[in-house]
């Protein structure tokens, strides 16, 4: 067969470059909030007013003939193409495909190009179109953050700490002096991380200090100094924080502005005033009377409402739910002079915040259940801008002590497996693992799982779909679906299964790691081509994916043009992938219903490299990345911390370069060999003190200091 000539790469870039231009206007509104909790404290989820998720139908049948691999591969057509190890030669003859990994891809275009030029069948993964949404997502999270999300956030903080000193100066000698106090250093603390030049107010000066040091040397758990002043408390009754989260991390990292944005919104995600301290929730209430004017509730909710739709709702108790509580109590009479009068309103106050349900998981150091044995007194309160729930995270809660108990050698399960997160999503191979592994035999881990498992399995698509985090979460649920007949050979074995979840795992990594400021953290607690060769390709078929995939990226592009948060080049980039999806999609169910592909359809298959490369380029434009020779400092390759054990653990999550996948792949009645490109994926414990940035993970890579692989994955990765 001829490959087609540059008329068909140009056809190809046009089907991709047409796109819907009115998707960029978006559809305006402004996104409500609501307090309400469903079972278990599981809150239910709100519609994201954003932008609205809209179904893509997929339309297959399938119907491919079921065929076999004769050994030594006899009738795979350009078998000679290829060289393998023995391993390989014998998975990809028992699986129909085999992973081999490689040190010389650092991202997913540079395997995809090699194969135009060699030429190779591509085999076009759902790995390289899922790290193709992580770079978008991450480039439009951190452009949002510093035009829009930084500067308004150290906007609100010089507001706060100016009606904070207010209150101070009003309420000196009164028995709501320590918490105004506290507030004062409070903003003083964020307001430092954002502007290292500014005053401290002199009352708070020492406090404001010694939280900025235990910060800049991330100390780990330890008092702290600001939110424990002035009240009486015995050694268990202290506030801990973790200061090792300051660290910054993700793309945080390498970037000034944004490493001070990191710390500011940790120091006003994770601090916590206790509804079990009176003294704390006066602070809470402070806050909320001074969010309450002045438009200071505005601009707190320029910075909460793009963050919840990138990532979900608060976890914690919130300014919304406080000023509805005060509402509620005072009519509109809620003036700082008569909340802070006492009587029967502030009593009446008081138990209705009791009432308030706790958050659903714990990301306080919580010590001992001997010593706290009420969980929810000790986590429930008050955080300025409190970070959120996610479902995988409320997974992972539920399957660590002291939800589960110990096994039969008393052990504890002080941190999760990722598995976790597949086997809620009702994979029976994630479980399977998790069961062979011993991970399975902690006294309530089943019942807690098949619980889990039974609230996942009956939500609905409004829940899955109503932000960009649970977005992703949707696509990558697609991955479990079984293969049976009717689908490649190669898709319809415990290997493939396997393969899958790799990938899940994989995706699930970046999403995690791109949201590693936002997303609220589990603790346990504690107890080229030559004329005339054929190189058509083939690409994984997976049409559901393909299509929530684009339903995803439709869902970002309008969400964020509606509030004015995307560029007009931004909003080009997004509806090509778009339209990438849509033709993948459209691809996968022709391969599925056995018809024959275009030749625009193979050509698509053939630039893929050029495309992928495209949308890195364009994804990493904000950092000054212009040209190809930066993919040494900037390599898929990436890691993050997903939950703590307060012993001094963490539990790291990463993926390493791109590794090679070969699938045998029928194309016009015959076996061919395709190459494409797969996740590496890493799961570790680290010391708490250290949580790794990227820099160090590509430093543990580079000099053969990575950890093994996943003892499952032997499965079909070659040695």
């Amino acid at each position: 067969m001829q490959r087609t000539n540059i008329i068909g790469v140009w056809m190809i870039s046009l089907l991709l470059l047409v796109a819907a231009m009115s998707g960029c206007s978006g559809n305006s509104g402004q996104a409500g909030q609501d307090d309400t909790t469903g079972k278990n404290g599981i809150p239910v989820a709100q519609a994201s007013a954003f932008a609205t998720y809209k179904d893509v139908p997929v339309d297959f049948s399938p119907a491919l003939k079921p065929y076999d691999v004769e050994p030594g591969l006899g009738n795979v057509t350009n078998k000679d193409m290829f060289q393998f190890s023995p391993e390989a030669k014998q998975l990809l003859t028992e699986n129909g495909f085999v992973v081999v990994p490689n040190q010389n891809y650092r991202e997913f275009f540079m395997l995809y190009e090699i194969n135009s030029y060699d030429p190779v069948p591509s085999f076009v993964t759902t790995d390289s179109m899922l790290h193709n949404y992580h770079l978008f997502f991450n480039h439009l999270l951190r452009v949002t953050e510093k035009e829009k999300l930084a500067p308004e956030l150290k906007e609100l903080t010089a507001a706060m700490l100016f009606a904070s000193e207010k209150q101070y100066n009003a309420l000196k000698g009164s028995d709501w002096e320590n918490a105004a106090r506290r507030n004062l250093g409070f903003f003083a603390v964020a307001g430092k991380l954002l502007d290292p030049q500014m005053t401290v107010p002199a009352p708070v000066k020492q406090e404001v200090a010694e939280e900025l040091r235990l910060i800049e040397i991330s100390a780990g758990i330890q008092k702290s100094p600001l939110m424990n002043m002035g009240q009486k408390l015995n050694n268990t009754e202290f506030l801990q924080e973790d200061y090792s989260q300051y660290i910054p991390r993700g793309h945080y990292a390498n970037d000034n502005l944004l490493q001070s944005y990191f710390k500011a919104m940790m120091w006003y995600g994770r601090m916590t005033f206790r509804l079990k301290s009176v003294d704390e929730t006066k602070s809470a209430v402070l806050m909320t009377l001074a969010l309450s004017e002045d438009g200071n509730g505005q601009k707190w909710d320029k910075i909460y409402q793009p963050t919840n739709f990138f990532v979900g709702l608060a976890d914690d108790l919130s300014y919304l739910q406080y000023r509805k509580l005060l509402n509620k109590t005072y009519g509109n009479k809620a003036s700082l002079q008569v909340v802070t009068s006492g009587g029967k309103q502030w009593q009446a106050f008081m138990q209705a915040t009791a009432k308030l349900e706790p958050p659903v998981f714990n990301s306080i150091p919580v010590y001992n259940e001997d010593i706290h044995p009420d969980r929810a007194r000790e986590i429930k309160g008050f955080r300025f801008m409190g970070q959120r729930f996610t479902l995988d995270a409320s997974i992972f809660q539920r399957l660590v002590y002291r939800e589960v108990g110990e096994n039969n050698q008393g052990e504890q399960r002080m941190l999760p497996k990722d598995l976790d997160i597949p086997a809620a999503l009702g994979s029976k191979e994630a479980y399977a693992i998790l069961d062979a592994e011993g991970e399975t035999q902690y006294a309530g881990y089943s019942d807690n799982m098949h619980k889990m498992q039974q609230y996942i399995a009956g939500l609905d698509k409004e829940t899955w779909t109503q932000n960009l985090y649970w977005g992703w979460l949707y696509a990558l649920d697609s991955l479990l679906q079984e293969r049976g007949v009717g689908y490649p050979s190669f898709m319809q074995n415990q290997a493939w299964a396997r393969k899958d979840l790799n990938t899940l795992l994989a995706s699930w990594t970046e999403l995690k790691h791109d949201t590693i400021l936002y997303a609220k953290q589990v603790y346990a607690e504690m107890g080229g081509g030559m004329v005339g060769v054929d190189d058509r390709g083939y690409v994984e078929p997976n049409p559901h994916l393909y299509a929530r995939l684009a339903a995803l990226v439709d869902l970002t592009r309008d969400g964020l043009a509606a509030r004015g948060l995307l560029a007009e080049k931004e909003c080009d980039s997004l509806d090509r992938l778009e339209q990438l999806a849509l033709s993948l999609k459209t691809i996968s169910e022709k391969e599925l219903n056995d018809v024959t592909l275009t030749d625009a359809e193979y050509e698509l298959i053939r630039s893929y490299g050029g495309q992928l490369e495209h949308f890195w380029l364009e994804a990493l434009a904000d950092t000054g990345v212009d040209h190809r020779s930066a993919i040494e400092d900037n390599p898929a390759a990436l890691v993050t911390d997903v939950a703590t054990d307060p012993n001094g653990l963490v539990l790291q999550e990463a993926t390493g370069h791109i590794f090679e996948i070969y699938a045998i792949v029928p194309v016009d009645d015959s076996l061919r060999i395709a190459r494409g490109g797969v996740y590496s994926h890493y799961e570790f414990s680290w010391p708490l003190e250290d949580r790794l940035t990227d820099q160090q993970w590509h430093n543990l890579l580079d000099s053969g200091q990575a950890p093994s692989l996943a003892g499952w994955t032997k499965t079909y990765i070659a040695p």
